[in-house]
C-alpha cells in the first residue's frame, strides 16, 4: 500500500495560477470523495481496485503490492509498443495502463499522423508503420532525469525522442546509411549526451543495386545520436551484425553485442562459429578522429564516418559465446554482462579494465572474469542493486536469480553454488527489467518479465495470441510470481522508473513549442489563437481559426467552397487538468485531440457539397453531445 504521507507523491493543486473565470477543480479531487468511500468498504476496495488479482495458483496475493481504488502507483513503466509502433505507460505494481503515446503509428484517438504538428515531426511522406523495441530515459551522473524517453524503430531506421513533461514525441529522426535500429541505449555519465543506436544489418555501399553480390563488402555501424538536436553526431563501422548496446557508469565507453561474426547473409551461414564478439567503443578517441578529420562521408549524408573495423584504434572486440543477445550494465558499474543465447553462459566483464584493453595492455578475453553456464537460452540479465542478477532463458521459460560475485569465484575454480533461484515463467521471456536496475538507483523492489507466448494463460481471441506481462516481487530473498497478464503486440522492452523521477505538466504552456508552427501561421494571417475565432481564405485554401471551452467551439458554423483544402486550428482555452477537447469533421478522416492550453491543427479536403457536422470527440462536459457545429460547403 502507498503511504500517504509520502512526501514523493505527487502533489494535488487544485487551483491553477493562470485560471481566471473558468472552474478551478481538480477532476480527481472531485472524484476523491467517492474513491474514499470506496476504499472504506472493507476488502471490497482492496480487491477490485487491485490489478494484480492472480492467473495462476503459484502467484503471490500479498496485500503490500495492492494499489487500491484512488492511490497511486510508486512505478511508472515504459513498455515498447514493438511493432504496433508506440510506447505504453503502466503503473507498477497494479500494472495499469495508464496512456498510449503514439511514436511511429498513426492514433486516431490522438490525431497522431492526422494533425498537421505530427506530420511536422513524422516528416513529409513517412512511413506510416513502425517496430519500436527499447524505450530508454535520458540520464544525469547515471541518474534517470525525467527529461527525455527514446525509441527506436527497427521496421524504418529512425529513433524518437518523446518529451518527459508531456509525454508527448517532438522528434524522430531517420538514422543514414544504415538498415534497422534495433538495440539502443543511453549515454549515463556526465549525462546523456549521446544516444547510441545499432543498425543490424549488414549492407553493401553505396547500396545502389550494382554491388549487391559483394557479400564480403557488406557492413553496418554503430551511431551516435546528440540527444538535444537529434542529429546523428558520428557513425562507426563494425565488423559483425550489431545486437544489443549499453554504456559504462565514466562516460567512457559503449559496447554491443554482434552476431554473424562470419558475415554470411543466410541463417547456416551466421551460425557457424562458436563464438562471436562484444564490440567496445571508445568514445572519446571517436570524438577526436571526427574532430581531426579522419573519417569519410558515405553518399549525400554529411554524418562523419570513421572505421572501427578489427584492427583499429577506435574498438575492441571482445569474444564471446555464440550469438550473443542481451548486453546489460550492474549499477555499480564495476561489470557488463553479455547474454549467451545460442550458448548456455552469460560473460561477465570488468568495465575498469577496459582503459588497459585499449593501451594493449591486456588482451581482449582478459577483460573476462566470469563465463558461467545458467540455462538454455540466455536473453537478458537485469540487476537488484545488492549483487543479485536476473536473467532470462528462453528455451527453459523460466528467469534465474545468480549472485554476480560467488559465479566470478566458482569460474576461478571455487566450489561455490552461484545460482539462487529459478522462477517458471509463462513462456519463452525476452526482456527483463527490475524497478530503477538501469541507473545507479536499482532498489530491487520489482522485476518485470516479458513472455513472448501466453498460450494456455488466457481466454482465446483467436489465432493471434496476447503476449504476456509477469511481474515477480524480488525484494525477499526469494522471487515471486505476483501478477501476470496479456499484453498486445509487442512488449519487446520496458523500463520501470520511479514515480519521483518523473514531473508532467498539468496543462500545456502557452509558449510550447510543439505548436509554434501553428502560431507562426496565425501571427502571418493576424489571428490571436487565444481570442479569435475567424476565417481566413487565400484562393482555394481556408484556414478556420477557433477556440474552445467546455462545453462549446468558438464558432457554431464556417463556409468554404467545394475543393477548398480546410485548415482547422482549434486552441483550448479551458484551464482545467483533464478537460481536454477533440475535433472531429464527419466523414473527412480529420479528428485529433486538444488538451488543456494546447492549439492543435488539422487539413482536408472539403470535396463533398451539402452539410458537414463537426463534433468533440472527447467527454469534456455534461453537456458533451451538445459540443458541434456545421460546415457548409458550397457546390463548386
Amino acid at each position: 500500500m502507498i503511504d500517504p504521507n509520502d512526501k514523493n507523491l505527487p502533489k494535488i493543486d487544485t487551483e491553477d495560477p493562470k485560471a481566471t473565470e473558468h472552474v478551478k477543480l481538480s477532476r480527481r479531487l472531485f472524484l476523491g470523495g467517492s474513491a474514499a468511500l470506496v476504499g472504506a468498504v472493507g476488502t471490497m476496495g482492496a480487491t477490485m481496485g487491485s490489478a494484480l488479482l492472480p492467473s495462476t495458483a503459484h502467484a503471490s496475493s500479498d496485500s503490500k503490492h495492492t494499489v487500491g481504488p484512488g492511490e497511486l502507483d510508486e512505478y511508472y513503466g515504459f513498455w515498447s509498443g514493438g511493432h504496433s509502433g508506440e510506447v505504453r505507460i503502466l503503473g507498477l505494481p497494479s500494472m495499469r495502463e495508464l496512456m498510449r503515446i503514439p511514436v511511429f503509428n498513426v492514433d486516431s484517438a490522438t490525431g497522431w499522423g492526422i494533425t498537421n504538428e505530427s506530420k511536422a515531426v513524422l516528416g513529409e511522406n513517412a512511413p506510416m508503420n513502425g517496430d519500436s523495441h527499447h524505450p530508454h530515459m535520458s540520464m544525469t551522473d547515471g541518474q534517470y532525469d525525467g527529461k527525455y524517453i527514446f525509441i527506436n524503430d527497427k521496421a524504418n531506421t529512425r529513433v524518437a525522442r518523446i518529451r518527459g513533461d508531456i509525454m508527448k514525441t517532438d522528434k524522430i529522426t531517420t538514422v543514414p546509411n544504415c538498415q534497422a535500429i534495433h538495440g539502443l541505449r543511453v549515454q549515463k555519465v556526465p549525462h546523456t549526451k549521446y544516444v547510441f543506436a545499432n543498425a543490424e544489418f549488414r549492407m553493401p555501399h553505396p547500396n545502389n543495386g550494382l554491388n549487391m553480390d559483394d557479400i564480403e563488402g557488406y557492413y553496418t555501424m554503430f551511431s551516435a545520436i546528440n540527444a538535444e538536436t537529434m542529429e546523428v553526431d558520428w557513425q562507426v563501422i563494425v565488423d559483425g551484425n550489431l545486437d544489443n548496446t549499453d554504456a559504462d557508469y565514466t562516460g567512457k565507453y559503449a559496447f554491443s553485442t554482434c552476431y554473424n561474426a562470419e558475415g554470411a547473409v543466410d541463417l547456416a551461414g551466421s551460425m557457424r562459429l562458436e563464438r562471436d564478439h562484444l564490440v567496445v567503443f571508445n568514445i572519446a578517441r571517436i570524438e577526436a578522429a571526427v574532430k581531426a578529420g579522419k573519417f569519410k562521408n558515405l553518399g549525400d549524408s554529411k554524418v562523419p564516418v570513421v572505421d572501427g573495423r578489427k584492427g583499429s584504434d577506435l574498438t575492441r572486440y571482445i569474444p564471446v559465446p555464440k550469438n550473443p543477445h542481451g548486453i546489460n550494465t550492474a549499477p555499480g558499474g564495476k561489470y557488463a554482462v553479455a547474454n549467451g543465447k545460442l550458448s548456455p553462459t552469460v560473460t561477465v566483464l570488468q568495465l575498469d579494465k577496459f582503459d588497459a584493453l585499449f593501451e594493449d595492455k591486456i588482451k581482449p578475453r582478459d577483460a573476462v572474469v566470469a563465463e558461467v553456464e545458467l540455462g538454455l537460452g540466455p536473453l537478458h540479465t537485469a540487476f537488484d542493486g545488492r549483487g543479485n542478477a536476473f536473467t532470462t532463458l528462453f528455451i527453459d521459460s523460466q528467469v534465474c536469480k545468480w549472485d554476480v560475485e560467488k559465479a566470478i569465484r566458482a569460474y576461478n575454480g571455487e566450489k561455490v553454488d552461484y545460482i539462487l533461484q529459478k522462477l517458471d515463467v509463462h513462456y519463452q521471456p525476452g526482456h527483463n527489467h527490475t524497478t530503477m536496475g538501469e541507473t545507479r538507483d536499482a532498489d530491487g523492489k520489482y522485476l518485470v518479465s516479458l513472455q513472448k507466448f501466453s498460450k494456455d494463460r488466457f481466454l482465446k481471441c483467436g489465432p493471434l495470441h496476447a503476449e504476456n506481462d509477469q511481474l515477480i516481487d524480488i525484494s525477499g530473498d526469494e522471487m515471486k510470481l505476483i501478477h501476470d497478464g496479456p499484453t498486445y503486440a509487442e512488449p519487446h522492452d520496458c523500463m520501470i522508473v520511479h514515480r519521483s523521477k518523473v514531473k508532467t505538466r498539468k496543462l500545456y504552456d502557452r509558449k510550447d513549442p510543439t505548436f509554434a508552427m501553428t502560431v507562426e501561421m496565425a501571427k502571418k494571417d493576424g489571428v490571436t489563437l487565444e481570442t479569435d475565432n475567424k476565417i481566413i481564405r487565400e484562393g482555394n485554401k481556408v484556414r478556420v481559426y477557433m477556440t474552445s471551452v467546455a462545453p462549446s467551439f468558438g464558432m457554431n458554423e464556417f463556409k468554404v467552397k467545394q475543393g477548398d483544402e480546410v485548415t482547422v486550428v482549434i486552441t483550448n482555452l479551458d484551464q482545467i487538468e483533464d478537460v481536454t477537447h477533440g475535433f472531429c469533421m464527419v466523414n473527412h478522416g480529420a479528428q485529433m485531440e486538444i488538451s488543456p492550453q494546447q492549439t492543435a491543427s488539422v487539413t482536408f479536403m472539403a470535396d463533398q457539397p451539402g452539410v458537414h457536422w463537426y463534433y468533440c470527440n472527447w467527454f469534456c462536459h455534461a453537456l458533451h453531445m451538445e459540443m458541434r457545429g456545421r460546415m457548409l460547403v458550397e457546390p463548386a
